[in-house]
């Protein structure tokens, strides 16, 4: 359904870039058609390119008799070529209407399936990811995303940091065998990774400060709108660091690559509905005990050693403007790693750990702490919680061998980017997400 192929070799602008060029200026576009309506003899379409969207008019007498034909072909999703004249018009979107001279189909398209009669339910657009993801919404969304995850390697970058990379498939949990997704290696039992915090703290003794981003797995049963069962995990381990060290890590973070997309993605929050102010550090700390309180004064309660409950979260963080950290967890609820403050409290041992929460209702984005870096207290602590020390040998091993006091933390990039965004759903949050009931497309 092509008109042509002289749109190869043009040098062409962006959206964004074409928005904020002098009226006047003849510019070269490429794109995708959104929408388009007739008014008289003038076609209007709307332009989407990766950056941004804009109007064109097509009119008789300034459009080319090609271009008056090929816009009879420009239907919704066709990507085209288009030249003309940008001038202002305060009733387009950005202020700018693009007057085509030239216009040629580049890839047409069959009639576009999402539309508002169509759509019946969620799982409708989710079953056509592949395509709901150029709406208006989802790129916002994906755009958001990529600033955060560039954001994050600039900040890294700055504190001096070492990117690395971690295995995928493993053998031992670092997050409990409960959530574990398996497969055969070779006849042997293997995992998706959990969380790349072992060979973190492996590289820390090489490195000193290091960090990772890549896809971690769990294998849990949640409906929930903050679960997803494969995502991306924004992790730091550093050498010689407590814990409070790690959370001021953690906060300088958060609000650093909050700070980047308010700046930088303005737009984009626009767009998702989204009015939002970067957080100022320091972020607030409670603790466990202080979290009970609060979640009885909800009617929700539980026993101390237990887990914070979802919607206990939920509810607390609602009585925050900005994250905050929940400390001092017992060690009931975390894993064998985690350092406790005092190991001769066996009755109430609290734990140098904490977790970070987004406010507003969407609730933990990450967690961390200070890691046991004796190997004596380490391999008593996997005895008790009857974990098999010979599966954990390596990990053990470590602390043989000059293994500092050390802390780090895993943050969640679809949970940030959730909260940041102010989505419903943290399915909304990824290209395409992976939960108990949808691994298609």
């Amino acid at each position: 359904m092509s008109t042509g192929s002289k749109w190869i070799g043009w040098r062409t602008s962006s959206v964004v870039e074409a928005l904020a060029s002098n009226s006047g200026n003849r510019l070269r576009l490429l794109g995708w058609v959104t929408t388009r309506a007739s008014m008289g003899s003038v076609v209007f379409l709307r332009l989407r390119d990766g950056t941004a969207q804009i109007q064109l008019a097509v009119k008789q007498g300034i459009a080319s008799p090609a271009a008056l034909d090929a816009v009879k072909m420009a239907t919704q999703e066709s990507a085209i070529a288009v030249e003309g004249l940008l001038r202002e018009d305060a009733r387009a979107p950005g202020g700018k209407e693009l007057s085509v001279t030239e216009l040629t189909i580049v890839a047409g398209a069959e009639k576009w399936p999402i539309t508002k009669s169509a759509i019946k339910s969620a799982s409708f657009l989710y079953d056509l990811r592949h395509l709901s993801i150029r709406g208006r919404k989802a790129s916002a969304t994906m755009r958001v995303r990529s600033t955060l995850v560039n954001s994050t390697f600039e900040f890294f970058r700055k504190k001096d940091f070492w990117l690395i990379s971690a295995p995928t498939l493993v053998q031992a949990a670092v997050e409990g065998g409960a959530t574990l997704f398996s497969l055969d290696y070779f006849g042997k039992i293997a995992h998706l990774s959990q969380s790349a915090q072992f060979y973190e703290e492996a590289a820390i003794a090489a490195l000193e400060k290091v960090f990772i981003f890549q896809p971690a797995f769990r294998a849990e049963k949640s409906k929930t709108p903050k679960h997803l069962t494969e995502f991306w995990m924004i992790e730091a381990e550093q050498a010689f660091a407590t814990q409070e060290d790690n959370m001021t890590l953690q906060e300088d973070l958060v609000a650093y690559i909050a700070q980047q997309v308010a700046e930088n993605r303005s737009a984009d929050l626009l767009t998702l509905g989204r009015k939002y102010s970067p957080p100022e550090t320091p972020f607030p700390r409670i603790s466990y005990d202080e979290v009970i309180e609060m979640a009885e004064s909800h009617k929700i309660g539980f026993e101390w050693g237990e887990d914070v409950p979802t919607e206990a979260e939920r509810l607390v963080s609602l009585s925050f403007e900005k994250p905050f950290f929940i400390t001092k967890y017992p060690l009931s609820a975390r894993s064998f790693y985690h350092m406790a403050e005092d190991e001769d409290d066996t009755n109430r041992q609290v734990t140098l750990s904490a977790d970070l929460i987004a406010p507003e209702g969407y609730g933990e984005i990450a967690t961390g702490g200070q890691r046991i870096h004796d190997y004596d207290a380490l391999r008593n602590r996997i005895l008790k919680q009857n974990l098999d020390p010979e599966s954990l040998k390596w990990y053990l091993d470590l602390r043989k061998y000059g293994m500092p006091p050390h802390s780090g933390f895993g943050i969640g990039l679809e949970r940030t980017t959730r909260w940041i965004c102010g989505l419903k759903h943290i399915r909304m949050t990824s290209l395409f997400p992976r939960t108990l009931t949808r691994i298609y497309p």
